[in-house]
């Protein structure tokens, strides 16, 4: 992936630097921006050729000839999958990525194709009752609900696999047989799937005591199976390796209200009123990152994950939190999974 910072001129540089950035990096296209990096516009060979053609010198500045309207992405608000499909159709073979309005990386057609394969595992907590989305789960397990014309399980599994993952351990405890039949090995999915089944419920923390410790050498995320996220999970996986953690949860900000107004007082006397306030909480999301020398701690026992983690910190291991701004619902009750029927086609991950 090309830096973008490199293909980047203000509005005074010259055609000929314009010329230059293009035929060194071999992009196509450079990118116009002002002080503040806000684009301004686009330039390609193809501008060059007609501004030349015009009579323009090639030491004029590109504001002269620069494309004024760039077709760009804001960061994170589309898949990879959506963003090739705009770059076929509108035969790109780049675009700039925004971020509030200011450039921040762009994105080529040969990211896209060659994406490298991650071998950092997933393993998907997929071995949950349901029983709150009754009558649904009454013979379905919970993550083989479809949304969106198919399975959540299978919708986690795609859009990781978008991303590069291809190495699946997934944990079942309850109709594990739907999970099997529909997913196999992973073969026809071109992705690795192998099963750790629970014979009786070990929570969150308690199933990684399942997985094959000796296989897994490198940090690797854990899921729940109820979740419909667009995160993307590389960047999960370079926070916590930077960080050097021996876990990561990820963690988004939770707004809640209170209904009434508060009064602080003291000896009863009032201080203060304040009416309706809301708080801000970071919520466990349900996905983590876990390194394999935690994973060698872990014992066949009924334990979640939190107290795994808080086990961890006890010890005085670095746990960190990694925030989530991306698109993220836990499907638990029935206006989730409504909801999740709607949101996914704006994702586009059906």
């Amino acid at each position: 992936m090309i830096d973008v910072k490199k293909i980047v001129l203000n509005k005074k540089d010259t055609i000929l630097k314009a010329l230059e950035l293009l035929d060194l990096y071999a992009l196509r296209i450079v990118l116009v921006v002002d002080e503040d990096n806000h684009l301004l516009g686009s330039i390609t060979d193809g501008d060059i050729r007609r501004g030349l053609l015009k009579g323009q010198d090639l030491h004029a500045s590109v504001e002269t000839i620069m494309h004024l309207t760039p077709y760009s992405i804001e960061e994170g608000e589309l898949t990879n999958r959506q963003i090739f499909e705009i770059m076929r159709e509108k035969r790109y073979l780049a675009l700039p990525v925004l971020k509030a309005g200011q450039l921040v990386n762009i994105i080529t057609l040969e990211d896209l194709i060659s994406r490298k394969r991650k071998e950092n595992p997933v393993f998907i907590m997929a071995g949950g009752f349901g029983t709150r989305l009754r009558p649904l789960t009454d013979k379905c397990p919970k993550p083989m609900l479809p949304v969106g014309g198919k399975p959540l399980l299978e919708t986690i599994v795609l859009s990781l696999k978008e991303q590069g993952f291809y190495k699946f351990y997934i944990s079942t405890h309850y109709l594990p047989e739907i999970i099997h039949e529909h997913f196999g090995n992973g073969e026809k999915f071109d992705v690795q799937i192998q099963y750790v089944h629970e014979n009786d419920p070990l929570g969150t923390g308690g199933a990684l005591s399942l997985l094959p410790k000796e296989e897994i050498k490198l940090p690797f995320v854990v899921i729940n199976g109820d979740v419909l996220t667009n995160m993307n999970f590389g960047k999960l996986l370079d926070f916590h390796e930077k960080n050097q953690s021996i876990a990561t949860m990820c963690v988004r900000e939770f707004q809640y209200q209170i209904p009434y107004g508060v009064v602080n007082s003291e000896d009863n006397v009032i201080q203060s009123m304040t009416e309706k306030p809301s708080y801000f909480f970071d919520i466990n999301t349900g996905i983590y990152v876990i390194s394999p020398e935690l994973l060698a701690q872990v014992n066949a026992e009924f334990i979640g994950m939190p107290t795994i983690l808080e086990q961890q910190i006890t010890l005085q291991q670095k746990v960190t939190s990694y925030p989530l701004h991306e698109y993220w619902l836990d499907i638990g009750h029935m206006e989730d999974y409504n909801r999740a029927q709607k949101d996914i086609h704006m994702l586009g991950l059906e």
